[in-house]
């Protein structure tokens, strides 16, 4: 035990050695890390609040289901329900929409209108929302096949562009994590390579007393792994200032207040997520970039 802990210590003190010689390369390692996961971290923020807008509005876009006439709609409303599509049901008596009609039309003598048109000529009718803006067209065409329906409208195009947006973001969010991590990848690499190099006499005394490659190196490795976490811990500060800046903002508006935090609010395993995600990218990138670092002169 005492054995594994020298080891553990030498290991330790060997990397914190070679930090405080990289000087500013380990400063440019670390803001370039910084500003790739803080970029990171705000698209993954955003794409999970824009992905949670999306649904709210898929879901608010009602699907309008008119009967026939003489079917009352708190008679269909129970079997409506039952759909695993639907998750709020709104019966409208023909009456109650004959009022709301006539009220938008501005018309006064709304007994006078009904006796003109010999009675109410509208239907009963049954308001519905979809779980998510996919299942708005199949929920249409389950409430087509019910008897006493006569007639299903939605906003067709508006659904399917949202459908389209949502993926488009998930794509978009994809490419730039990829490409994020191969710079953030590329940078811990040149930075490690030339501490590598500015302690290659040392590295070739250690080599002529019997050290294996692996004692050797593994200082270099933990140096790139604490450097990717260095970055994703001082991103992940920035990103919590920008929400707190946010918020704050957020006060001095109170007609969005509502709106905006009942959609874009992260849950909170949302907020435990982003900052294991900042470390897990942040620590992975430094431990890639390192190991590619020392491979090319472990294996000379």
């Amino acid at each position: 035990m005492l054995r594994l802990l020298t080891k553990i210590d030498y290991l330790l003190r060997e990397a914190l050695v070679g930090l405080k010689r990289g000087g500013w390369m380990n400063w440019a390692a670390v803001s370039t890390v910084t500003v790739l996961l803080f970029l990171f971290g705000i698209s993954l923020q955003a794409s999970w609040q824009l992905d949670k807008l999306l649904n709210q509005f898929g879901s608010q876009l009602e699907v309008s289901v008119y009967l026939e006439t003489g079917v009352q709609s708190k008679d269909l409303q129970p079997f409506v329900q039952a759909l695993p599509d639907a998750i709020e049901v709104t019966p409208v008596t023909k009456e109650e929409a004959w009022n709301t009609l006539t009220r938008e039309m501005g018309l006064s003598d709304i007994k006078g209108a009904t006796e003109q048109l010999n009675g109410n000529p509208l239907v009963d009718e049954l308001k519905v929302k979809a779980n998510s803006p996919e299942a708005v067209p199949v929920l249409a065409e389950k409430l087509k096949q019910l008897q006493g329906v006569d007639a299903v409208q939605y906003v067709d195009e508006a659904v399917q562009r949202i459908a389209q947006l949502n993926q488009g973001l998930n794509w978009l969010s994809l490419v730039i994590t990829g490409i994020l991590s191969l710079t953030a990848i590329a940078v811990i690499t040149t930075t490690i390579r030339l501490i590598v190099m500015a302690r290659r006499r040392e590295i070739e005394v250690m080599q002529l007393v019997g050290a294996t490659s692996a004692w050797i190196y593994l200082p270099f490795i933990l140096q790139g792994l604490t450097l990717g976490l260095i970055g994703a811990l001082i991103s992940w500060g920035l990103i919590r200032a920008v929400q707190h800046f946010l918020e704050e903002l957020l006060l001095q508006q109170p007609e969005f207040i509502q709106f905006l935090t009942s959609g874009m609010q992260l849950t909170p395993r949302e907020t435990i997520l982003l900052p294991l995600a900042l470390l897990g990218l942040g620590g992975s990138v430094g431990l890639l970039g390192s190991l590619l670092a020392v491979r090319r002169f472990a294996l000379r």
